[in-house]
């Protein structure tokens, strides 16, 4: 009996020890199992801070996406704009390049009618009376120089030689007295020149004693008649401004 007391007493030893160790073993499982579950909340919690940020990453690089195709078709309009002008642009050196081409043969039909009108004009300031003429021919010296110039435009050029045409029509309306010489009996002297355009030109001495007209027809210099100097002086006066235009005699010769 007692000894059944004693075994009974060491099974519940060994039961109580059993659920002792067994109850130690829960705990520990237990233990772990909060630390795995702990490690599995921060691990959760990391995870989602991390698609956080990837979230985050993506919505910019969308917004940037998003610029980038504004970025794209506002130059591809742009590009488009560009293209038009260029090609606009080429349309109008096209033009030009017909115009300087046209120009070209513009000039070479241009150039050798300024030169005979240059020639022209030396010819007629030769066979003209005897007007200012060393003048004159200076200045269709400086024609030539001045076609002779790479630096001058053509428009130029040909603006002078029209100026220097009508300077020779000028001379043909106007009433001009101006100082010079004149070789007379075989001696020069100074004499006041006037012309009352290209119809008559005269000279007279300083000290209006003496006077002449030029002859055309024989290229000489005739003496006036002293019933001439009047005029003579009166036409000098006039040409000065220094008397009022009006009607006197002209010396002129017959047509033959």
């Amino acid at each position: 009996m007692f000894n059944k007391k004693i075994h009974m007493s060491l099974v519940a030893s060994a039961l109580a020890g059993s659920f002792a160790f067994a109850g130690a073993a829960v705990a520990a499982d237990l233990k772990d199992l909060h630390q795995a579950n702990a490690q599995i909340q921060r691990a959760a919690v990391q995870s989602q801070e991390k698609i956080n940020t990837i979230y985050e990453q993506t919505q910019e690089l969308l917004g940037e996406y998003r610029v980038v195709v504004d970025q794209t078709d506002n130059l591809k309009v742009y590009n488009d704009f560009l293209a038009t002008l260029v090609a606009d642009q080429q349309r109008q050196i096209d033009r030009i390049q017909r115009q300087i081409d046209g120009l070209e043969k513009t000039n070479q039909g241009t150039v050798p009618l300024m030169f005979r009108m240059i020639d022209s004009l030396e010819q007629f300031i030769n066979a003209d009376i005897p007007l200012r003429t060393e003048r004159r021919l200076e200045r269709i010296e400086r024609l030539r120089e001045l076609m002779a110039r790479s630096d001058v435009q053509r428009s130029e050029q040909f603006r002078q030689i029209l100026e220097a045409y009508e300077i020779e029509m000028g001379y043909g309306t106007e009433l001009a007295a101006f100082q010079g010489t004149l070789n007379t009996g075989g001696s020069e002297i100074t004499v006041d020149y006037v012309h009352i355009g290209r119809l008559a030109l005269m000279a007279m001495a300083l000290d209006g004693g003496s006077a002449w007209v030029y002859n055309k027809s024989s290229g000489s210099w005739d003496k006036l008649p002293d019933s001439y100097l009047t005029s003579v002086g009166n036409f000098i006066k006039m040409a000065r401004r220094e008397a009022t235009l009006e009607m006197d005699r002209v010396p002129l010769f017959a047509a033959e």
